[in-house]
């Protein structure tokens, strides 16, 4: 009996320190990332730094003669070739991985040392990786998927113009998809082959085949979106809401807009110009995929996808003033020719406020089952709705090139 009793005692006894270690252990963890902070400079006055960090808050750090101040390039992994710089080379728009000093005391927390990335230079990379995107890229809808083989098929193209391209993966190859309700591109996550499903929105980077039908990705972002399209019920300007009642479910959709929407109304003889086009493109067989479950009804909205990095201040928002784009005439294409993705690039910008309660609206936004957040919208689009597979084929390709939302430069 004493065995036993002695048997239980040391066991309770053994649990109890091994608690004690782990809480200790999360503790030291803990302490070790408050010491430590990843965020972008939101203001500089004297010695003092405000950071906003990735988490959302803002810290205060001052910056002493102690403080290790460095510069290193957008991307470089190695410390080793970061270089000395001054305090008052740090300005707002810059990110910086500060750490603490431990045995620092004051209201404000002072910085041991602080790494830098100027503004300026992720400036320069995120024009550099756009370039490469843009001229290296493919992007479409997810046709199929042999994790086996590594290989995506992908539909790109709309109405005649569409066309199959095969994309190769290898080991090397950098896959990332977009985190669950964002459309941001510095936001996207590693995630293996196998996440990649029929109906998603991909973009690839990397060596094209002559002909351009195949291409071995060095990268590749994907991502699966909502299609919703339906009248609005109505707009609050103030709130940056509006209420769509999806014509497809019947129920009322709250859709957030925010600055980074892209937002275009198509002009009358435009959309009429287009949807003729892409009916034909259907009637010849060239009807694009639809999103996620197979090929879109007549009430529902075009697929999009934001694209990956950009510079600029507008982190995920395209300006529409690329080559092709205009003021928002028909163009070219008036009398039938042209790219019909060139003609929606020239179709004009507009805000919430231009919307009105009972027109029809196409739109891409987040998942959500109530409430979702627009990636593009277009009004404009009753005539649209007579072509939905092939619309909806013209609208993701067309975003995700240089005429849509536009993803974030990776930081």
């Amino acid at each position: 009996m004493m065995k036993s009793t002695h048997s239980r005692t040391s066991s309770t006894l053994t649990f109890i320190l091994l608690a004690i270690a782990w809480t200790t252990g999360t503790a030291m963890v803990h302490a070790q990332a408050a010491m430590r902070f990843v965020g972008s400079v939101t203001a500089v006055s004297g010695n003092t730094l405000t950071v906003k960090t990735d988490a959302g808050d803002q810290r205060q750090v001052e910056i002493s003669s102690e403080t290790s101040l460095k510069r290193i390039a957008p991307g470089e992994k190695d410390l080793s070739k970061a270089v000395p710089i001054s305090s008052t080379d740090l300005s707002v728009g810059d990110r910086v991985l500060v750490k603490l000093d431990p045995d620092a005391a004051g209201a404000t927390p002072k910085a041991a040392q602080i790494i830098a990335v100027k503004q300026e230079d992720l400036a320069q990379k995120q024009q550099k990786d756009r370039e490469a995107w843009q001229r290296q890229g493919v992007a479409g809808l997810v046709k199929s998927v042999d994790a086996s083989s590594g290989t995506v098929m992908l539909t790109t193209g709309a109405g005649a113009t569409a066309k199959t391209v095969t994309v190769n993966t290898s080991k090397s190859t950098i896959l990332k998809r977009y985190a669950p309700g964002s459309v941001r591109f510095d936001e996207a996550k590693p995630a293996p082959i196998e996440a990649i499903q029929a109906g998603d929105q991909l973009r690839a980077r990397g060596q094209k085949s002559a002909d351009g039908s195949a291409i071995a990705a060095e990268e590749i972002v994907s991502g699966s979106f909502r299609n919703i399209s339906g009248t609005i019920s109505s707009v609050d300007a103030a709130g940056s809401t509006l209420v769509v009642k999806d014509l497809a479910t019947k129920k009322q959709m709250t859709v957030h807009i925010t600055p980074q929407a892209q937002m275009r109304r198509i002009p009358d003889r435009m959309a009429q110009m287009l949807a003729t086009r892409l009916k034909g493109g259907e009637a010849a067989g060239g009807a694009g995929q639809g999103g996620r479950g197979g090929p879109v009804s007549g009430n529902a909205a075009p697929s999009t996808a934001p694209q990956p990095p950009t510079g600029g201040s507008q982190e995920h928002h395209g300006d529409g003033k690329g080559p092709g784009s205009g003021g928002g005439g028909e163009g070219p294409g008036q009398n039938g020719g042209g790219d019909p993705q060139q003609m929606l690039s020239r179709a004009p910008t507009i805000q919430l406020a231009d919307l009105q309660k009972g027109e029809a609206v196409m739109l891409v936004s987040t998942e959500g089952a109530n409430e979702v957040t627009a990636i593009t919208l277009l009004a404009g689009v009753e005539p649209l709705l007579q072509a939905p597979a092939a619309s909806q084929n013209l609208l993701s390709n067309w975003s995700m090139g240089s005429g849509g939302a536009e993803g974030a430069g990776a930081q």
